[in-house]
C-alpha cells in the first residue's frame, strides 16, 4: 500500500512538473506571439501613415480616395485593443524584439491616454484627409505628435 501511494505521488508530481514546464513554455510562446503582434500593428500604422506623410509632403500626388482609404486604415490599427497585444511581463529586455518600456505596465492610465491620442487622431484624419490636401497636412500634425509622445514615453531604444 505504501508502494502505491509512493508511486502514485511520484506519477502526481511528475504530471505538476512537466504542467508547469508546458504552462511556462506555453506563456513564452504568448509573450513572443504578443510582440510580434505588436510590431504588425506598428508596421500597418506606419505603412499608412507613409502614405499619408508621402501626400503631405508633395512626395506623392494627392489623392482623395486613397487619403482617406489610408486614413480609414490607419484609425483601424490604431484601434485594436490593448489587451491581447500588451501583455505583462514582454517589456524590453524579457522577450526578444521587444521595445517596450515597463511604464506602460506601471503607468497604464498614461499608456492608455497616449494610445487613445493617436485613435483620436487618426479618427480626425478619417475625415480631413478626404477633403483636400490642406485639410490633410494639418491633420499630420496631430498624428506626428500622438506617435512621438508615445515613443518618448514608452518605447525603448533599438536593442
Amino acid at each position: 500500500m505504501h508502494l502505491t501511494k509512493s508511486i502514485t505521488a511520484i506519477g502526481i508530481s511528475a504530471a505538476l512538473i512537466a504542467t508547469a514546464g508546458f504552462a511556462a513554455s506555453h506563456s513564452e510562446k504568448a509573450a513572443s506571439a504578443a510582440v510580434n503582434a505588436r510590431h504588425a500593428q506598428m508596421q500597418l500604422i506606419a505603412y499608412h501613415t507613409g502614405i499619408l506623410g508621402g501626400m503631405a509632403k508633395g512626395e506623392t500626388e494627392y489623392n482623395a480616395e486613397m487619403a482617406t482609404a489610408a486614413a480609414t486604415n490607419l484609425n483601424a490599427a490604431a484601434g485594436f485593443a490593448p489587451g491581447t497585444l500588451w501583455l505583462e511581463g514582454t517589456e524590453q529586455g524579457a522577450v526578444e524584439g521587444s521595445r517596450a518600456k515597463a511604464e506602460i505596465w506601471s503607468d497604464p492610465e498614461g499608456f492608455n491616454e497616449a494610445l487613445m491620442a493617436l485613435e483620436t487622431a487618426s479618427a480626425d484624419m478619417i475625415e480631413a484627409a478626404g477633403t483636400d490636401l490642406d485639410a490633410l497636412r494639418a491633420g499630420m500634425g496631430a498624428i506626428g505628435k500622438a506617435c512621438g509622445a508615445c515613443h518618448d514615453d514608452y518605447r525603448g531604444p533599438k536593442n
